[in-house]
């Protein structure tokens, strides 16, 4: 085929982006062009973030992930198909990405985020928006501390229930370790500290229909595709008035969550992180509830739960 009438060679940004104008100015658009987002962790949030930030016009990506698709992922990650099964996340989402927009500037990182890489991970970012799977912790506090030091603006949001707890860490803010006070915990307290910081209201604990799915020290917990897309919607919006510097940006130790399921939006104040009263009521709450099923489980005839 005559590569004068090929897609490629057909594409328009300006006009591929079009419908964006209104909600942004024509030069806003532009701005969001040369703007370059990092995103590590590919997954259910990860995979929606890349596509969602391609769809709004930025113009560079780097995209972090180790992993391949599994059947598992098929409920709610934005690359899982048939066609991609055992296929590397940040190669799928790379061409999904580059099929929206075949003027993206992409950098892939296939062995996902390290302390040897971080550097040239947020090399020229704009910002960092977190996908990183929820145990991830070594990880994501190693990403969080290099934003820190290097001034670079961190959005994180969690998919919880069917809705979606969002936390920003800007340059000259709270930290990600001063909120979350993880280091030196065992895994368990650092899942508990870290779930609870991210929704000190905790709206989604009211509807878990099988307590049993949740095993932190098993790493195992359910999603939905449903607080998936919220929360690609929210961290792009946040990385949008972080980018054109347009719109109030909350900064941790504020933290928003909304859950579609019971129509509620909760924004929460906890001035010093996991250390407020509050929170270290809530995780001593949590830590025991934690132990109980524990021994429930271990008490049980076939040492299932």
């Amino acid at each position: 085929m005559n590569d004068q009438h090929s897609p490629v060679s057909a594409f328009s940004y300006d006009t591929a982006f079009s419908r964006n104008i209104g909600w942004v100015t024509a030069e806003e658009q532009q701005a969001l062009r040369g703007k370059r987002v990092a995103i590590a962790g590919l997954g259910g949030v990860g995979g929606a973030h890349v596509l969602t930030l391609a769809r709004l016009g930025v113009g560079a990506l780097h995209l972090a992930d180790f992993d391949t698709f599994d059947l598992v992922n098929f409920n709610r990650q934005s690359g899982a198909l048939v066609s991609t099964l055992d296929r590397p996340k940040a190669e799928v989402l790379a061409a999904m990405a580059r099929d929206i927009n075949p003027g993206l500037d992409l950098k892939i990182f296939p062995d996902g985020v390290s302390k040897a890489n971080l550097g040239s991970f947020l090399d020229g970012v704009d910002v960092y928006v977190d996908g990183l799977d929820f145990f991830a912790f070594e990880a994501r506090r190693a990403t969080f501390a290099a934003c820190a030091r290097k001034r670079v603006p961190a959005v994180t949001v969690a998919p919880l229930g069917m809705g979606a707890a969002l936390l920003n860490f800007l340059p000259g803010k709270m930290t990600f370790e001063e909120y979350f006070r993880l280091d030196g915990r065992s895994e368990e307290e650092q899942a508990i500290r870290f779930l609870l910081g991210l929704s000190p209201a905790m709206l989604q604990r009211g509807y878990l229909a099988d307590r049993k799915s949740v095993d932190l020290s098993a790493h195992k917990g359910p999603s939905t595709v449903m607080a998936c897309a919220l929360c690609a919607g929210i961290a792009s919006t946040e990385a949008l008035k972080i980018m054109l510097k347009r719109g109030k940006v909350y900064a941790a130790p504020v933290s928003l969550q909304f859950d579609a399921y019971r129509g509620k939006l909760k924004r929460t104040w906890r001035p010093w992180g996991n250390r407020s009263p509050w929170q270290r009521i809530a995780i001593a709450i949590a830590r025991r509830q934690l132990g109980a099923t524990k021994r429930r489980g271990a008490a049980s005839p076939s040492g299932q739960r």
